[in-house]
Order: structure tokens, then C-alpha cells, then sequence
């Protein structure tokens, strides 16, 4: 018998191959592959979390140095940790400084007078930035002033700050202890 289409059998060919979606996909199909008969090679595998282990390289010398690189990274954390607080909490000498804007009060197009209160550890001389700002939040006066030791904690402060132009509002910047 013979065959116009080109098909011959149960599958499609094309130049003398059959082509692969015309295989059957069966999983027990004798067209794709032998049943494996079992050799030494099949049985002398280690099975369950042996062959795991075995398979994705997790042997003891690896688990080991995995928790030695756990516990060196834990140390650095600490250490890290440890100089971070030593920075922040000891070192620092603040002095108790601290600062509060009370008021301000615009005297001219070229001076605003600005009221604050300065509370440093007694004995302890501080100096601070007082700036004057515009309504557009740019700095049109800026004056450093010192104060000297005093035994008092807290100390009202007034401050004549010139400026360039008209200020509508005045505050201090920072404070610090030199």
C-alpha cells in the first residue's frame, strides 16, 4: 500500500525520521527506554539523607565550617555592636547640653533679636549658631555666641542678629561645647 500524505504507520515522517510529537510519551514505553535491570551500580547507592547529603555536597567538614563562619559573624556583630555604644553612649561628652527657642522678635528690615534658653552642666562653656530666616526658610543672619561658665544650669539668652534682609523668624542652630 502506498502512502500519498507522507504518513506512514502512527506517527508523521518527514525524510525518513519520524518526527517527536508522534512518539508515544508513554512512561513505560519500549520506544524511549529499556527497563533498567538492577547492577552494582543501581544498589551500592546510598539511599535517603545519605544520598542527600552525598548529592548537594553537605559533608561534616562543610557543617563545620559553616558554624565556624556562623560564630565569626555572630563576634563581628558584637564587636561592631559593642564600639557603636562605646561611640555613642561614652564617648560622647554632651555636657547636658540643650537648647529651647522662646521667642524672636523682628526689630528692622535689618535686625531681629532672638530669645532662647541654654541649659549646659554648670562650670561648663558652650557656644552656639543663632540664625535668622526669611520667608522662604533662607538664612539672612547668622551669629556665633559664646557663654561663658556659669553656675547656673540654665541661662536665658538674648541675641542681636543682623541680617540682609527682612527675617520673619530667628532661632538657634546648634549648640556645643568646645
Amino acid at each position: 500500500m502506498t502512502h500519498t500524505d507522507g504518513v506512514r504507520g502512527p506517527g508523521r515522517h518527514t525524510a525518513g525520521r519520524e518526527l517527536p510529537w508522534d512518539q508515544d510519551n508513554h512512561p513505560r514505553s519500549p520506544e524511549l527506554s529499556e527497563p533498567l535491570a538492577p547492577d552494582a551500580s543501581t544498589t551500592a547507592r546510598p539511599t535517603g539523607t545519605a544520598a542527600l547529603d552525598d548529592r548537594y555536597g553537605r559533608t561534616p567538614d562543610r557543617r563545620k565550617r559553616s558554624r565556624l563562619f556562623g560564630v565569626v559573624a555572630a563576634a563581628a556583630i558584637v564587636v561592631v555592636f559593642a564600639a557603636w555604644v562605646i561611640w555613642a553612649g561614652l564617648d560622647q561628652s554632651s555636657h547636658g547640653l540643650d537648647n529651647t527657642e522662646v521667642g524672636y522678635t523682628v526689630v528692622s528690615e535689618h535686625q531681629t533679636v532672638v530669645h532662647s534658653q541654654v541649659s549646659v552642666d554648670p562650670g561648663t562653656e558652650a557656644k552656639c549658631a543663632v540664625q535668622v530666616l526669611d520667608k522662604g526658610y533662607a538664612i539672612v543672619g547668622w551669629k556665633v555666641i559664646t557663654l561663658p561658665p556659669s553656675d547656673q544650669r540654665t541661662r536665658t539668652v538674648t541675641t542681636e542678629v543682623n541680617t540682609a534682609t527682612r527675617g520673619v523668624t530667628g532661632l538657634i542652630h546648634d549648640c556645643w561645647v568646645p
